[in-house]
Formats: C-alpha cells, sequence, structure tokens
C-alpha cells in the first residue's frame, strides 16, 4: 500500500482549518480548494482571485517538480456565472496546450463572501 504524504506549503500561509495543502498518493497529487483569502486578490473580481490560485498552484506543483502538463482534473466552484468569458481567458493562458478534465459549479457562497471562486486540482507526478 502506498504511503500517504500530506502536506502544508509555508508559501502559502498557515492553514487554520482542518485541512493541509495537498496530499500525494503514489504519483497523484491532489490539491485542496484553494482560494484567493488572505491575499490582496481577495477583494477583486474573479479574474484576479483565479490567477492568485493559478500562482499558488503553480508554487504547489514547482515544489513538487511537477508543472500543468501533469494536470489530470479541476473542479472550479465559482459564485456567479456573470464573468465566465473572462475566467475561460484565465483558464486557457494557465493551461496552455494542457486541459485537463474539469468541472464548473456555480454555488451560492463560498466561506467569505468576498470570493467567487475556489479551484481543486488532480496532477500526475
Amino acid at each position: 500500500m502506498s504511503k500517504l504524504v500530506r502536506k502544508n506549503y509555508p508559501e502559502l500561509g498557515d492553514v487554520k482549518a482542518p485541512y493541509v495543502h495537498s496530499v500525494k498518493h503514489a504519483d497523484t497529487l491532489y490539491i485542496s480548494g484553494l482560494t484567493a483569502f488572505g491575499t490582496p486578490a481577495q477583494h477583486k473580481g474573479i479574474t484576479a482571485q483565479a490567477e492568485e490560485i493559478f500562482s499558488q498552484i503553480r508554487k504547489i506543483i514547482c515544489s513538487e517538480g511537477a508543472d500543468f502538463s501533469s494536470l489530470i482534473k479541476v473542479t472550479i466552484f465559482i459564485t456567479s456565472f456573470a464573468e465566465i468569458n473572462a475566467l475561460r481567458e484565465v483558464l486557457y493562458r494557465n493551461y496552455g496546450e494542457h486541459l485537463p478534465a474539469s468541472s464548473l459549479v456555480e454555488v451560492s457562497r463560498l466561506f467569505s463572501p468576498d470570493l467567487s471562486i475556489e479551484i481543486e486540482a488532480i496532477f500526475s507526478l
């Protein structure tokens, strides 16, 4: 049986809830839902928040020796489809040619009213 490695990344800030930033199992990295909470992007629109989240994801995967070419799946939670076209531009820019399997879900709210997007991801290592 493969060992599970649960990990937080200091550059992403302290986790103040019962979760870790990522869990590695064999050659798969599961990244928890990330938001722009506690960053300058928190009070901005969905595109700024999405770019902040992708910056966080990039920090995690770089420290694990991966890049977006190994992205398997994303699940994206948004509070409104109003800015979907702008969000798609951010997604294409960050994915490049490596389009993942994806789910996009509209939710009534996230844990803070300032947040409009949360992204979780799965990578192959």
